[in-house]
């Protein structure tokens, strides 16, 4: 079974948390549904970038990002070539574990 892997961070995560994920489902929705509290203070619409990860594993296997996206994330701090917003991000299959780092606000 593929799964979404969270990488521990200093804030969210003491230690990495692995959870099944489902087609269609967004990255935000994962999270959220698996106790992790990641912020969204847009309620997923792609206005903010809180929701901003970093895929470090299984990036192909994610939706394709939007101009929009690309647009709002240019907002994020400490975005990087494979950052997306975990509200716009959606599993398009399930043929590799995904593995997510939620970078730390400064």
């Amino acid at each position: 079974m593929s799964k979404i892997i969270f990488l521990p961070n200093n804030i969210l995560l003491s230690e990495k948390k692995i959870c099944v994920m489902k087609i269609g489902e967004t990255i935000l929705d994962i999270a959220l549904k698996n106790n992790i509290n990641m912020q969204h203070a847009c309620e997923k619409s792609c206005a903010c970038s809180t929701c901003h990860c970093i895929i470090r594993k299984g990036y192909d296997s994610l939706s394709n990002i939007t101009e929009q996206e690309e647009d709002v994330l240019d907002k994020a701090y400490g975005v990087e070539y494979h950052s997306r917003l975990a509200c716009q991000a959606k599993i398009i299959t399930l043929n590799v574990n995904i593995e997510i780092e939620i970078p730390n606000i400064k």
